[in-house]
Parts: C-alpha cells; structure tokens; sequence
C-alpha cells in the first residue's frame, strides 16, 4: 500500500501496520518507540516551530536527528545506551519508510548511516548474601504492605526475574505444590518456568493465603488491588533500600534498581558453581554473550585463579640512600 508523504500518516501506518500487525511487536517494544517519537515531537516542536501534524518527512533530516540525540544525551541527561536506544527506534521508522517512499532515499540513507555511540561497558553491580539479607529485613512485616515487598524481594533476588515479567505475575502464575515453580512470559514473549528454594515457596505460601486473589488478579497488587508499575516497584525498593542503608554501610555506595536485584541472582548462581549455560536459561537470555558480564564481575573467581597462578622469582634489594655528600652534588 502507498502512503502519503505527509509524516502523521507514514507514523501511524508505522506503529499500527508495521509494528503490531506484521511484526506483532511486544507492548514494551511499542511502548519504547512511542517514547521517542513523543521526545522526538517536543524537540522538533520547540525548534522547527510545528506541531507533530503539520511535520513532513522532509523535516526530519540527518542534522535534526543528529541534533535530537544530542539534545536527549546532553539536555536530558539519557545515557549512551538510552540514546542509542532512541536511535534504533529512528532506524527502524526510516527503513519502513524506504520501502514506502522510495524517491527519499538520499534523506533515508542519511539517517541510517547515523551511527550509534560507543559507551564504557562498567561491571555489573550486584548485592552481596550480607546485603540481601539486611534488605530482605528492611520491610515491616507487621504491615500488610510490609508483607508485599518482603514477598516481592525475595522472589526476585532468588528467581532473577526482569521487572516487567514480575509485575505481569498473576495468582495462578505460581505453582506450590511438588516441583515449585513460578511461570512468566519474558522478554521476546519467551515463556520460562523458575524454580523456587523451600524458604520462597514458605514466604509466598504465606502470602498467597492473605492475599486471597483471584487466579487473574496480579500476585502483587497496589494499594488500591490494581496490578503494580515497574515506576512502582522502582519505589518498593528505594524505600526499603533506604532503610537497609542505615545498618549496612555498604549500601550506601551502591546503585540498587530492579535490575540490580536481577544481576544479584545470577551472581549467586556463578557462586554456587552452576555453569553459564545455565545461567543463560534460568534467566532467559538470548545468548551465552551476555552471561559474560556476570564471569568478568565476579572477583572472586579472579582471585581463585589468581591463587592458581605461579608467580615469577624476583629478588628484592635493600634501598640504601646516597652518602649525604653524594646526594648534595647529584642534587646540583
């Protein structure tokens, strides 16, 4: 089908065509792109003076986009990955468009040719078994709520689960009987099965008889019985993270989210000896590649190697400082 030229109708076709009805698109994917262009509409709005309506595909040429990202990694303060993230989505409107207008090829193939930026892969970030334990504390279990987040961390520290299939959980998604067991649909709509230890099945027994929900209901609701944001799980845990802080130092000089909570549980699986592979499929992952990180942050390892090394023989000698005399004249 050939679409007008005009920007608001390419969009549309983009989203409704493209993305959810030949390529059935995941909601989060859809979600992400739809943030950008939402981004894209309020820079080009303030700087080329039109609504998102009125924009014509020629509008959105190489220096605008160029000038967006910079403006996303500089105003906004995204990092590298959120801007290459923003980027993809660009990339990905712009090769539809090839196909539906081809006599913009010069304008497209400048776009594509944008290049995503390369960024400092730090180590990964992970809590140590003495700092779980004084978070998984933090929670007033006196509390209904307390109950909840206590509940909530420990599924997610102990099954490694991302933030949005946590909060996609529903009553029936947990299965305690024999072979314990919690069921989410994850990233790439991949559908995994996590085991669950003897003190997680306890915890979330305890609080799927109080919370007495309905096999559809989410398996951890809000305040008003509604089905939880990652923004308020994000809040959950900063709260409880806070007060973990005041007994653990260690804490403090840590960067805890969701994800944190996710890379915490793979750590502990490297600890206990289980292989990369597995880890790969306990948590989901495409490929082995991305299971690395979590070999190149685990000191400990490096130390057990490091024990296995044999070091070289080197004498040492004695410093004997210069006779005062000699050091007067070499100081000349």
């Amino acid at each position: 089908m050939k679409y007008a030229s005009t920007f608001s109708a390419l969009l549309q076709a983009f989203f409704t065509d493209r993305l959810m009805g030949q390529r059935n698109a995941s909601p989060h994917t859809i979600a992400a792109y739809r943030d950008t262009f939402r981004l894209l509409f309020a820079y080009t709005t303030k700087h080329l003076g039109k609504i998102p309506s009125e924009l014509m595909l020629t509008d959105l040429d190489c220096d605008l986009i160029c000038a967006f990202l910079d403006y996303a990694e500089q105003s906004r303060k995204n990092t590298a990955r959120s801007r290459n993230a923003r980027l993809a989505a660009i990339h990905s409107f712009f090769r539809y468009v090839s196909y539906q207008l081809p006599e913009h090829s010069l304008l497209i193939q400048r776009v594509l040719a944008i290049p995503g930026k390369k960024y400092e892969r730090a180590p990964v970030d992970y809590l140590s078994m003495e700092e779980v334990r004084f978070l998984l504390e933090a929670p007033d279990r006196n509390f209904y709520t307390g109950r909840r987040d206590h509940a909530l961390l420990l599924l997610t520290i102990q099954t490694g689960l991302r933030v949005s299939e946590l909060v996609s959980l529903n009553c029936s998604d947990v299965s305690l009987s024999t072979g314990a067991n919690v069921r989410c649909l994850g990233k790439g709509r991949k559908a995994r099965c996590t085991p669950l230890t003897r003190s997680t099945v306890t915890v979330i027994k305890t609080w799927l008889k109080e919370r007495a929900g309905l096999e559809a209901e989410p398996l951890f609701p809000n305040i008003r019985g509604g089905r939880l944001s990652t923004d308020g799980v994000q809040f959950i845990l900063a709260k409880h993270v806070a007060t973990a802080r005041q007994q653990c130092a260690s804490l403090k000089e840590k960067r805890i989210s969701p994800h944190v909570l996710r890379h915490t549980a793979a750590m502990n699986l490297l600890h206990s000896g289980v292989g990369t592979a597995s880890i790969a499929l306990w948590l989901g992952h495409e490929g082995l590649e991305t299971v690395n990180m979590y070999v190149e942050a685990d000191i400990t390892a490096k130390i057990n190697i490091l024990a296995k090394t044999t070091e070289p023989e080197i004498r040492t000698k004695r410093f004997r400082p210069d006779d005062t005399l000699l050091a007067f004249l070499n100081a000349l």
